[in-house]
């Protein structure tokens, strides 16, 4: 199982003069290469301008549940995370969390932030919903150090998105 937490969708076909290979095509290539069960993939805190809807059509094709942000606005935390826990199942899943699904307000330094995106107490809440799961592992990426003009908050909120994920860890050991 996959849950993705990002303000894109990142199965693109080709991106960048047409690399097949970059940060907005690695889940439409796990998809191809069967490395993801489309099925058990859910994607949270989806926003901002693309340049091809066919992205999104590609992941609802193959089965991956896709939540924009305005779903999750309407719906909260506890009942998306309810629904991205029966999508995901019982069995072990891993988390990918891209920095851009929080606001920039809260998270600037970031190659492409999106605004209107997740307050940090909402990331925070997500996570913790996920407990009691087994994890097949985590990653926390596009932090971008340099842009983090505003007293490390973005830094600070990775950090804490990170002690989360060993939370996570911890008690699903316990």
């Amino acid at each position: 199982g996959l849950i993705h937490f990002d303000a894109h969708s990142d199965t693109y076909d080709s991106f960048f003069g047409g690399s097949r290979y970059n940060h907005g095509t690695p889940f439409r290539r796990a998809i191809e290469e069967g490395l993801v069960d489309p099925k058990r993939f859910v994607q949270i805190g989806l926003r901002g301008a693309i340049s091809d809807a066919g992205n999104y059509d590609f992941a609802t094709a193959a089965g991956v549940r896709i939540i924009f942000i305005e779903e999750f606005v309407e719906r909260g935390v506890a009942d998306v995370m309810a629904e991205a826990r029966a999508i995901v199942g019982d069995k072990p899943t891993y988390v990918t969390f891209d920095i851009d699904c929080i606001d920039p307000a809260f998270a600037p330094a970031t190659g492409t932030p999106e605004v209107c995106g997740l307050l940090p107490h909402e990331a925070i809440a997500f996570l913790r919903a996920l407990r009691g799961r087994t994890f097949t592992g985590y990653d926390l990426v596009e932090v971008a150090p340099a842009y983090d003009t505003n007293a490390q908050t973005t830094a600070l909120l990775a950090a804490n998105i990170a002690y989360e994920f060993l939370t996570l860890t911890a008690l699903s050991r316990a």
